[in-house]
Order: C-alpha cells, then sequence, then structure tokens
C-alpha cells in the first residue's frame, strides 16, 4: 500500500487532479481550463502578471500555438520561421516573399518580411554543428526574430583564442549573431538527498510525464538498464531506453505497484496540472518547469533547434528558455498551458539570482521510443 501511495505522491494525485467521479459520464462535460491555479500563481510570480493577464496569455498562445501549423502552410517556401507576440497577443511569422504575405495573414498570423528562409538558416546552423566548439561557447540556434544564427559565448570567455576561431568561422557559414551569456550550461541531475522522487545509483533527478507503461526523463539520468528507485527506496523500474549526449533524452519503465497518471506535481507548491496533449508552444510563449528540487518556475520560450555544448559533448535540438532551474531538477517537465513541451536537461544559473534552462523536446521523446503520452 505504501509503493502505490508513493507512486500517486511521485507521478501524480487522482485526488482533486480533476478527474470525473464515474457519475460524470452522464453530464455534459465542461471546456477544460486551461491552467491550474498554481499554474496562474506561478506565472504570475515569475512573468510579472496579473491573474487575468496571465489567463488571457494562456489563452492567446494556445490560439498561436494552432495557429502556427497552418501558416508556416501558406509561407510554403518562403517561410522564415515563427513565434508569438506578447505585445501584440499573436502570432508573427518571418516571409522572404511578399508573394506568400497576405496568404499567410489570410490565416490570421502578422508578417514580416526578412531576407533568410528557415531552410536556409537550418543549413547554416547544421555547418556550425560539426564544428568543434570550445566550452567557451554556450550554444547556437536559429532565431527568426533576428533572421540569423544566433551564437552564445561565455562573457569571460569572449576574447579566448579558441572562442573567436570558432565565431570567425561560424560567420563564414552564414548569417550569425554572437550574444553574450554569463555563465556555460551544465546538466542539473544531483546527489540522492532523502524524500526526493527517484534515484539511480547516486543520481538524483526529477521525473518529465507519464506515458503509457512508464515515464519520460532526461538521458543523462541513466544509462539503458539501470535501476531505477522511487523517494522512499522502493523499486520502481528500469531505464528501458537512453541517450547522451547528442540527445538527452530516456524512459523509465513503472511497475513493481507504482503507476502513472497524466499530471505535473506541484510538489506541494502549486496545485497539480492535468496534462492533455503535446502541442509545441512557439518562440516567445511561456513556459512553466516543475521539479523536485526548486520546484513550479516560469518564464519564456527563447529559441528552438537549439545545440547546447555541455562538457560531457553537444545536444541538438533542443529548446531554450529563461526558466530557471537547479541540481536535481534535471528530467522534470516542461508544461505550456495543459500542453507537455518536454524534459530539464540543464543550464546555467539559479532560482534565486535566475538563469536560463533547455529542455528535450517531449515528440521526440515519443517518437524515439514509439511511447504514447498518458492524457487526461
Amino acid at each position: 500500500m505504501r509503493t502505490a501511495l508513493s507512486a500517486v505522491l511521485l507521478l501524480g494525485a487522482w485526488a482533486g487532479a480533476g478527474f470525473p467521479s464515474a457519475s460524470a459520464a452522464d453530464t455534459p462535460a465542461a471546456a477544460p481550463a486551461p491552467a491550474s491555479d498554481g499554474l496562474l500563481t506561478a506565472m504570475q510570480r515569475d512573468l510579472g502578471l496579473t491573474a487575468s493577464q496571465a489567463k488571457v496569455r494562456l489563452s492567446q498562445e494556445k490560439t498561436a500555438t494552432a495557429l502556427q501549423p497552418k501558416a508556416r502552410h501558406a509561407a510554403g517556401a518562403a517561410y522564415g520561421g515563427s513565434w508569438f507576440d506578447p505585445a501584440t497577443g499573436g502570432l508573427t511569422v518571418a516571409v522572404t516573399d511578399a508573394a506568400q504575405a497576405d496568404a499567410v495573414r489570410a490565416t490570421g498570423a502578422a508578417v514580416r518580411m526578412v531576407t533568410h528562409t528557415e531552410k536556409r538558416l537550418d543549413s547554416v546552423k547544421a555547418k556550425l554543428d560539426k564544428l568543434d566548439a570550445p566550452q567557451g561557447v554556450s550554444s547556437w540556434h536559429v532565431d527568426p526574430r533576428t533572421n540569423s544564427v544566433v551564437v552564445d559565448v561565455v562573457a569571460s570567455q569572449r576574447t579566448d583564442n579558441d572562442v573567436q576561431a570558432f565565431v570567425r568561422k561560424a560567420r563564414a557559414a552564414g548569417p550569425v549573431t554572437v550574444e553574450q551569456t554569463t555563465e556555460a550550461p551544465r546538466t542539473f541531475s544531483a546527489g540522492t538527498v532523502g524524500g526526493d522522487p527517484y534515484y539511480t545509483g547516486n543520481v538524483r533527478c526529477s521525473i518529465g510525464f507519464s506515458v503509457y507503461g512508464g515515464f519520460v526523463t532526461a538521458g543523462h539520468c541513466g544509462q539503458a538498464g539501470a535501476g531505477v528507485s522511487g523517494w522512499d527506496g522502493s523499486f520502481i523500474g528500469n531505464f528501458q531506453g537512453s541517450s547522451f549526449p547528442g540527445d538527452d533524452y530516456a524512459w523509465v519503465s513503472v511497475g513493481n505497484g507504482w503507476w502513472t497518471v497524466p499530471v505535473v506535481l506541484g510538489w506541494g507548491t502549486v496545485s497539480d496540472q492535468l496534462v492533455r496533449g503535446s502541442n509545441v508552444a512557439p518562440i516567445g510563449a511561456s513556459i512553466c518547469r516543475s521539479g523536485s528540487t526548486s520546484h513550479w518556475h516560469c518564464g519564456n520560450v527563447l529559441a528552438t533547434n537549439d545545440t547546447v555544448n555541455y562538457a560531457q559533448g553537444a545536444v541538438y535540438q533542443m529548446t531554450k528558455t529563461s526558466v530557471c532551474a537547479e541540481g536535481g531538477d534535471s528530467g522534470g517537465s516542461f508544461i505550456s498551458g495543459d500542453q507537455a513541451q518536454g524534459v530539464t536537461s540543464g543550464g546555467w544559473g539559479n532560482c534565486s539570482s535566475g538563469g536560463e534552462t533547455w529542455h528535450q523536446p517531449i515528440n521526440e521523446i515519443l517518437n524515439r521510443y514509439g511511447l504514447t503520452l498518458h492524457t487526461a
């Protein structure tokens, strides 16, 4: 009984999570709320919004997320990327051909004319992915807002010869913008501490999202075959697949009296959040993270298709956010509204002074292992 109870605490609680009672099936279902009160509270704290502004923001982002594939299709080969603009509350699409602009506007998106297509910028980034990056180079990604590939270098190492050599090669590859970051990225695993959600060996990490048969998490938290135990020391299951570096994802089977539910935990800080899908939030959208160390924190999506240069090796196609994280948060959930986004990988800074964090997108994990997200 204790094992089953701890599993509920680990992966989500049925009680108070919004699951209907047996008799609820006889009555029309109300439209699902976009977020729990706890998520709205975290957005107010971290994004400086009022409760009403947070609700409006989530509604606008939901519309922009649904609009994104339609606008991309309308732009065709002239597509230069897209992002959510908090100032207008809508989706902006970069377009290289004026002839396609009206078709994009007809979808409801705003248009910005640019020089380079996303395909062109992706090809430039692919060239950078083949370079040997020094530790003074933090990451690089395609940025539709600057219509370039942004290379982030650690401020204290910007004059390093190897960093300067990398920047020269990057600029020779195509349109590149160089920006500075405070620290080099690192993964957010940690040593074991009593009462934490799961651990393997002497590494403590956080659960990402429930899938049928288990849960997904970060690859650097454990290798395939490694056993996983819960916060109470009881056995949960094993890593069934894991990849790091290159990628940073893994999935763990669940059994032995443990089970999964479609909930992201508030860890007692905020109320739990139901998971209803995995539609990808656009750049600029709000996003929140749940982890066993620093609990709930929110920020914005800063970049997608980002290459992160960890000391252990580069990890590709990551999403960069302004959300903070700390050791032990690795593997934890990133969610936008009620849509799963990814699992915490690493970053720099902490939740006292701030920082940035990357996540491994959830849909890539599901596709890689043939998993199905457990949704409400």
